[in-house]
C-alpha cells in the first residue's frame, strides 16, 4: 500500500490547463507533442470516442496560446524555443451537428465560426455575402503564419447525417465550402491540427488543404493517444499498488486482467504499439471494488448514429462475429465516401476493431482489442438476434449462472428458450456453422470466452467454455427434422468420447454435452451428457 496520497486520476477532464492547475495525472506525451507542433504543418489524427482527441487539443491549444505557462516539469520544457504565441481558433464540430435540418445547421456552423474568430478583429456582416466569403476577405489581411486552427470531430456533422445520404451531401458541401477557404489563405496557417472517428473523402479536407498529413497510422504517433503498459506502470504505479491490496489480488494478476480487459488498441500501421483505452483504465482506478467492468463502449465507443449504420452494414448477420477479418493496409490508410463507405475500415476507426498484425506487406488481420469491446459486439450481435431485446427478456438471461452451478440439463432448457426467441426469418439456422456462431454470440455477450473448434490430439471441439472451475465441451449436430435425432445423438456422444475433447486441461469439473438441433422444429430436440 502506498504511504502517501494519489494523485488524483484526469476522470473526465479534457481541458489541459486545468488538467495541470489540479495537479491531475498527466501522462507526458509532449515529446510527440513537439515533433508536431515544432513545424509549420497540418495533420489529421482519426481515433475512436474517448481516447483523449479533445485533451490532445486542448494541449495544443495552451501551448500556442500561452507557451510553456502549463507545461513546467514536462519533456517539451527543455525542447520547445519558440516565444511567440499565436491566435489560436478551436472549433468542436461536435457542436454544430445538422440534427434539425440543413438549414439549422448552416446556422449553427456560422455561430460558431462568428464566436471564434471575432476575438481576433473578424467582423461578420449580415448582408448578402456569406460567412465564408467574409471570412475569407479577413484572413487575407491577417499576417503571416499568425493563426493556429484546432478542429475536434471534424465528421460528427457528417456521422450524423449518415442516415440521410441527402443531407449527408449537402452538409458536406457546405463544409467543403470552409476548407476551400482556409486552402486559398493557407499563408497564415501556422498551424492545423484536426481530429475525427471517419476518413471522408469529398469533404475537401484531404484535397483543399495543402499537405494534410494523416498520421493515423504513422508508428511515430501510435501511442499519441492511450496508455501504454510502460506509461501505466509509470504514471499509476500507487493506484496499481493500493488496488492490488483492495481486490486481493497480486499486481501481477491485476496487471494480466487489467491487460486482457482494457489492452489491445493497435493505431499503427506496423502492428507493434498497443494501448489501453484511457476512459476505461481510468474508470477502473475510480472504483475497482466494482471490478472489471465495460466502460468504453457504453460511454463513447456507442455512438448512436454509427452503430444504426453498422446495424445496417457489417452487423446484419450474427455469424460474422467470430470469422477472421482482413482488409488491406491501402483501404484504411484511404479515405471513404457514404456510398462505398467500408465497414471493417469504419469499424476500426470507431475501435471497435482494431489491426492484430500485418502480413504479407498489405494484408491487415482485424480483431476486437480486448474483453470489454469483444463482450460488448457480441451484445450487439446477440440484439440482432432477438429482434432488439436481450437475453434477460426472453428468459435466457441467467446463463453463467446456469454454466456454473446447474445440470446439462438446465443449459438444454436455456439454449432453446434463446432460439425460440432468435428472429428466424432473418437469422435462420442452416448449418452447424451457424448454430454454433448463435451460441457462441450469446456466451460471450454474457462475458463468458467461448472458444471454436479448439484443438487436440485427437480432433476439435465444437465450442468450449469455461465457467468457474467447470470447462463445458459442446457438440452440435444439426438434423433437418427428429426423426433422425437420436441416430445423430448417438453418434456425436461416441465422437466427443472417442477424442477426448478437454481431457487436456486441468478443471475440477468437466462437463460434456451434444446437443442436436432440428431445422424444422427450430429447437434442440435432443440433449446427452457424453
Amino acid at each position: 500500500m502506498t504511504g502517501h496520497a494519489l494523485k488524483d486520476l484526469p476522470l473526465g477532464t479534457s481541458d489541459f490547463a486545468a488538467l495541470r492547475m489540479s495537479d491531475e495525472i498527466y501522462v507526458d506525451k509532449t515529446k510527440m507533442v513537439f515533433a508536431l507542433a515544432s513545424k509549420r504543418r497540418k495533420s489529421f489524427l482519426a481515433r475512436p470516442r474517448r481516447f483523449g482527441k479533445s485533451l490532445l487539443v486542448s494541449t495544443f491549444e495552451s501551448l500556442f496560446k500561452h507557451g510553456l505557462r502549463d507545461f513546467h516539469g514536462l519533456d517539451i520544457e527543455r525542447l520547445w524555443t519558440d516565444d511567440k504565441t499565436y491566435n489560436v481558433v478551436r472549433l468542436d464540430f461536435s457542436e454544430v451537428k445538422p440534427l434539425f435540418g440543413l438549414q439549422k445547421f448552416m446556422h449553427g456552423l456560422r455561430d460558431r465560426l462568428i464566436d471564434n474568430f471575432s476575438p481576433f478583429g473578424f467582423a461578420y456582416k449580415p448582408d448578402n455575402t456569406t460567412i465564408f466569403s467574409q471570412l475569407s476577405a479577413w484572413m487575407k489581411t491577417q499576417p503571416v503564419n499568425s493563426l493556429v486552427l484546432l478542429i475536434d470531430e471534424y465528421d460528427a456533422p457528417l456521422t450524423s447525417s449518415l442516415s440521410d445520404p441527402e443531407l449527408f451531401t449537402s452538409v458536406r458541401n457546405v463544409l467543403s465550402e470552409f476548407y476551400s477557404i482556409l486552402k486559398s489563405n493557407d499563408q497564415i496557417l501556422r498551424f492545423v491540427f484536426i481530429t475525427g472517428i471517419t476518413k471522408f473523402n469529398k469533404t475537401n479536407i484531404f484535397s483543399e488543404l495543402n499537405n494534410l498529413d494523416d498520421i493515423s497510422l504513422s508508428p511515430r504517433f501510435g501511442s499519441l493517444l492511450g496508455y501504454t503498459r510502460e506509461e501505466l506502470l509509470a504514471y499509476f504505479s500507487g493506484y496499481i499498488d493500493q488496488d492490488s491490496d483492495a481486490l486481493c489480488l497480486s499486481q501481477e494478476k491485476l496487471l494480466e486482467q487489467l491487460t486482457s480487459q482494457y489492452d489491445g488498441f493497435c493505431f499503427e500501421r506496423t502492428a507493434k504499439s498497443k494501448v489501453f483505452a484511457p476512459w476505461s483504465l481510468l474508470k477502473f482506478f475510480s472504483e475497482p471494488e466494482s471490478g472489471f467492468l465495460d466502460y468504453w463502449f457504453e460511454s463513447g465507443g456507442k455512438p448512436s448514429v454509427l452503430l444504426g449504420y453498422l446495424k445496417s452494414h457489417t452487423l446484419r448477420n450474427p455469424e460474422e462475429y467470430g470469422r477472421e477479418k482482413t482488409v488491406s493496409l491501402a483501404s484504411l490508410e484511404g479515405s471513404s465516401d457514404v456510398e462505398g463507405l467500408s465497414d471493417l475500415g469504419l469499424l476500426t476507426q470507431a475501435g471497435y476493431l482494431t489491426i492484430k498484425a500485418i502480413k504479407y506487406t498489405d494484408t491487415v488481420y482485424l480483431d476486437y482489442p480486448n474483453q470489454e469491446v469483444k463482450r460488448a459486439m457480441a451484445q450487439l450481435y446477440l440484439e440482432q438476434l432477438l429482434r432488439g431485446r436481450v437475453a434477460g427478456q426472453v428468459g435466457a438471461g441467467p446463463i453463467v449462472r446456469v454454466l456454473k452451478e446447474e445440470s446439462p440439463e438446465s443449459v438444454f432448457h436455456i439454449l432453446n428458450r434463446l432460439f425460440l426467441a432468435v428472429d428466424y426469418h432473418r437469422y435462420p439456422v442452416k448449418d452447424e456453422a451457424s448454430l454454433r456462431a448463435y451460441v457462441q454470440v450469446y456466451f460471450a455477450g454474457a462475458g463468458l470466452k467461448p472458444k471454436i473448434e479448439d484443438h487436440n490430439a485427437h480432433g476439435r471441439s465444437d465450442l468450449e467454455v469455461q465457467a468457474s472451475d467447470r470447462l463445458w465441451i459442446f457438440e452440435f449436430k444439426v438434423v433437418r427434422d427428429e426423426h433422425a435425432a437420436d441416430e445423430e445423438l448417438k453418434e456425436a456422444i461416441d465422437q466427443v468420447r472417442a477424442r477426448h475433447y478437454g481431457e487436456q486441461e486441468n478443471y475440477l469439473e468437466l462437463k460434456k454435452i451434444v446437443l442436436i438441433f432440428s431445422i424444422k422444429e427450430r429447437q434442440f430436440v435432443r440433449w446427452a451428457q457424453a
